[in-house]
């Protein structure tokens, strides 16, 4: 049996460098939840649709690098807190403006709900405000 830790872990990997829902759903319970509060997000209600964002957003930011800052397990509450930044630079086509050039370092925070070993919801914390101006699309 994997730990929710190694889980939480390859998830993270599989999906911060945008490895796409075939490859992250192997750690997830079917039907997984995601929520953020987050007006960027803010439509999105199951993990695959985050997923398959994160995905997308490598044509945007290709340069695209996750770097984990922060690991905790809370094996009495069945869940795994990743701290990251996100580094990219807008070269790529897409987003709601064309390329600009400029980098983000965008810092959040995933909050992953185990059932067993297999993550049955996702919680995003992140100021998309910053990371939007930081990256010239307001």
């Amino acid at each position: 049996m994997t730990s929710i830790r190694v889980t939480a872990e390859r998830f993270f990997d599989a999906c911060d460098t945008g490895k796409g829902w075939k490859v992250c759903e192997q750690y997830c319970r079917p039907g997984a939840t995601f929520s953020a509060q987050a007006d960027y997000l803010s439509s999105m209600e199951t993990l695959e649709a985050y997923v398959e964002f994160m995905k997308g957003l490598f044509a945007v930011l290709p340069d695209g690098n996750p770097e984990v800052r922060s690991l905790a397990v809370d094996e009495t509450r069945s869940n795994v807190s990743v701290f990251g930044i996100f580094h990219g630079t807008h070269t790529g086509e897409g987003g709601p403006v064309p390329p600009t050039g400029k980098t983000t370092n965008a810092e959040y925070v995933y909050v992953m709900d185990f059932d067993g070993d297999k993550i049955r919801h996702m919680t995003k914390i992140w100021n998309d405000g910053i990371t939007m101006r930081q990256l010239g699309w307001t």
